[in-house]
């Protein structure tokens, strides 16, 4: 199985972004989990431009071919990254996201917080025929050193969403 891997987060220490490190590295055998760097290059979502922009073809060459996706995105403004919505944006109407089996996950401070981003990604998914299996925020504690990622409760979390997808794939 492929998945893959798009943070909605842009920042070099993004816990959202280290979510789909754990993804990586906790992978079962058979499961190939690919991380998408390249969120911050794609323009933004003109459906007139042609030729669609080779940024834009990979990404949707990338999302074709993944037999799932594990999204992890921050919440900004109580909304979605512009971004990761700009991203999924150039996606519509190509097909890329239809039937494609999608886990959603937030680092945040709390499980309690990211809940308006994920409910923003939802739709979008839903929209484009996107199924979404599942949605959830993975507290990640903020320390004055760092994030502690590799707690063991936010390792199984993660384990937990990989199995998600991979159950009756």
């Amino acid at each position: 199985m492929r998945i893959v891997g798009i943070s909605g987060s842009l920042q070099a220490r993004s816990t959202n972004t280290a979510l789909i490190d754990i993804a990586r590295a906790t992978a079962p055998e058979g499961v190939e989990v690919l991380r998408f760097d390249g969120l911050g290059e794609i323009p933004p979502c003109n459906p007139e431009l042609d030729p669609v922009p080779a940024e834009v073809e990979a990404f949707r060459a990338l999302v074709q071919s993944a037999d799932a996706l594990l999204i992890a995105t921050p919440e900004y403004a109580h909304g979605l990254p512009g971004t990761l919505k700009n991203a999924l944006d150039w996606l519509v109407g190509s097909g890329e996201l239809h039937e494609k089996r999608v886990v959603i996950v937030s680092a945040a401070p709390s499980s309690e917080r990211a809940k308006y981003a994920r409910a923003d990604l939802e739709r979008t998914l839903g929209a484009q025929g996107a199924d979404v299996l599942a949605s959830s925020t993975i507290a990640v504690r903020t320390q004055a050193h760092g994030h502690e990622i590799d707690d063991p409760e936010i390792v199984a979390a993660v384990v937990d969403a990989l199995a998600a997808l991979a159950k009756d794939s």
